[in-house]
């Protein structure tokens, strides 16, 4: 049976050619759709490179634009094989309440889909309270790399051994207006824990390595290397995304006892450190911290005799409960008095958001694997992240002469860092 006659119509060889392309197109349209449903990857665009002819090739980024679709090379499937290389003895380390779900399985969703599904490292959920089977569930059914749960004990999601519960709610009420989470005891807790307790725990005390993740967190390209093979490798104890400023009512007093604690400790300090990335040449801090809910950790840094030491001192000055000294500015004060600068890293190719503040990379060669826009990008505004990338090491020795001839009232620092304090 022949096409349909038309009056006055002939067809001509042409004609029946032209018909016979568009089938086929029209084929392997069908076929690609069909192969991305099963398959659950995107494999228009890697087909029509191939069959430029048909169908005139993959769409390519404008020069200067954020493209906003997901290549096929950016969702691996689960059955492939792990990346090769070896991996390092890491995990991903996440703090997290039952009440939380939704918000990881959205953090893990996009962190698999950008990294995880390639490399598989497991997953350490870590909670104060027992897992409920609804949440395992929850997370079973959004990755299949192992995921490991443990609960936090009496001493670890606990008080400073030097306060009392009756202090910390007197100091609460006084503070609960003054700084976001002023009056939270939950809060308070959670710091403790990240700054001194989490690397204890049974489920992190053999890893060598830990990449914090959090609830609610966004991932906005594509990591087509492991991070944690490229510190090893490099010789990297510390990489961060974000440098912010901590606010100055929160941590008061925390510079001061850190300038005690130098004092007393400075054989425990290495000959050289970036220290004077969050201590001016007054000998006071700037504020200045890596922002913690994103990092990733050469683990034998918090092991190492010098920070367990001076958490310890820390513990014993009442500030994590009596104010609210976060786990960020913690870490972030003993990096740099203990790690030289080729020791700390900026991954300033993984574009990353947590509620308040995002990182996107602005070198036209990453917008391919971006799904994000750099000028809304926190990290080229900021004054601490602009230090990080000017300063260099300080010795010992001029470390001591600046804490030792700065003045001993902690608050004064607030005056003699003004291009860094908030408004």
């Amino acid at each position: 049976m022949g096409p349909p006659h038309i009056a006055g119509f002939k067809p001509t060889a042409r004609i029946y050619k032209m018909a016979i392309l568009l089938a086929a197109a029209v084929a392997v349209s069908l076929t690609m759709w069909m192969a991305s449903s099963l398959l659950g990857t995107e494999l228009a665009p890697s087909l029509g490179a191939k069959l430029p002819g048909v169908l005139g090739g993959a769409k390519q980024p404008v020069a200067g634009s954020i493209t906003t679709s997901v290549q096929g090379s950016a969702r691996v499937p689960y059955e492939d094989p792990a990346a090769p290389g070896a991996r390092v003895n890491g995990a991903m380390v996440a703090l997290v309440r039952n009440s939380e779900l939704d918000g990881l399985r959205k953090s893990i969703r996009m962190f698999e889909d950008r990294f995880n599904r390639r490399f598989k490292y497991p997953y350490v959920l870590l909670n104060d309270q027992n897992f409920t089977q609804e949440f395992r569930d929850g997370i079973a059914a959004i990755t299949k790399n192992e995921v490991r749960y443990g609960v936090l004990d009496n001493t670890q999601w606990a008080y400073s051994p030097s306060v009392t519960a009756e202090g910390t709610a007197e100091m609460l009420e006084l503070n609960k207006n003054r700084y976001m989470y002023g009056g939270s005891l939950s809060y308070r807790f959670m710091c403790r824990f990240q700054s001194g307790m989490f690397y204890r725990h049974p489920l992190v005390r053999d890893l060598d390595w830990y990449w914090r993740i959090e609830p609610d967190v966004e991932y906005y390209c594509d990591i087509d290397y492991d991070p944690f093979v490229y510190m090893r490798d490099n010789g990297i104890k510390y990489g961060f995304t974000i440098a912010p400023r901590e606010g100055r009512y929160t941590v008061e007093s925390l510079w001061y006892h850190t300038r005690e604690w130098i004092k007393k400790n400075s054989d425990l300090l290495p000959a050289r450190s970036l220290v004077n990335w969050v201590m001016g040449t007054d000998g006071h801090y700037n504020l200045c911290h890596f922002w913690s809910n994103f990092e990733i950790v050469d683990l034998s840094l918090y092991r190492s005799a010098a920070y367990e030491s001076y958490f310890r001192y820390l513990d014993d000055a009442k500030g994590f409960f009596y104010e609210r000294w976060g786990d960020a500015p913690v870490h972030s004060i003993a990096a740099s008095l203990l790690l030289a600068k080729g020791e700390i890293h900026w991954f300033e190719d993984i574009g990353y958001k947590h509620p308040g503040m995002m990182h996107c990379p602005r070198d036209a060669a990453m917008h391919s694997k971006c799904i994000c826009d750099p000028a809304k990008s926190y990290t080229y505004r900021s004054a601490c992240q602009t230090r990080f990338a000017k300063v260099n090491n300080m010795n010992k020795e001029r470390m001591l002469q600046l804490i030792n001839n700065s003045e001993a009232d902690y608050r004064s620092f607030n005056e003699t860092a003004p291009e860094l304090a908030p408004a």
